[in-house]
């Protein structure tokens, strides 16, 4: 539940963490959580050769084989719990329960890589899960606009798409408010609709 406590009231909400291979998301969870994060990162293996792509990102020698989790306060009276997901299809299997009482989700994305995305932001629109669009500028350069990505994405024109550099702990905890504000809005225009 992320709806705004009342004073002295401590509220918690779960966020995941999704997106390709690669794409930054241990990164992301690492850079901004207040508690050393616990990661599940292996040694990639010759077993993921032909299944793991690594040809975009060939300085990368370990992988997420379970989830990433780290906590971070927005403020004294709101709690962040992150979940990363691991990137690679064969894991999409531990997906659900990493989900499970989410209220939203960052889809993180590498431009030069976004058909990676497409099946982290079928599962959430599949759940109804509300979720934003993260665009991972590498080397600190954004290649395509917003605008371009929501098109090439083919996402709705309400999804909040934003750029951020996973390394910098400021710009993954403006995705994170990003997220939680869109989550408020969308929950207070179901509360408002008429039946």
């Amino acid at each position: 539940m992320a709806r705004r406590p009342t004073a002295g009231r401590v509220t918690s909400a779960k966020i995941v963490i999704a997106g390709g291979f690669g794409v930054g998301k241990t990164t992301l969870v690492g850079s901004v959580s207040e508690i050393t994060p616990l990661t599940t990162e292996a040694i990639m293996t010759s077993a993921g050769v032909g299944v793991d792509d690594n040809r975009q990102v060939p300085g990368k020698t370990t992988t997420t084989v379970a989830m990433d989790f780290g906590r971070i306060s927005i403020d004294r009276d709101l709690i962040l719990y992150l979940f990363g997901t691991p990137g690679q299809t064969r894991f999409w299997f531990m997906w659900d329960e990493l989900v499970r009482g989410a209220i939203g989700a960052v889809v993180m994305v590498d431009t030069r890589r976004l058909a990676d995305c497409f099946a982290a932001i079928d599962f959430f629109e599949h759940r109804r899960l509300p979720y934003l669009v993260a665009i991972n500028c590498f080397d600190g350069m954004q290649y395509h606009n917003a605008q371009d990505v929501r098109d090439a994405l083919a996402i709705s024109s309400d999804v909040p798409v934003v750029s951020c550099d996973a390394r910098n702990r400021e710009s993954t905890k403006n995705v994170l408010i990003s997220l939680v504000e869109y989550v408020l809005t969308m929950r207070r225009s179901r509360a408002v609709a008429p039946a």
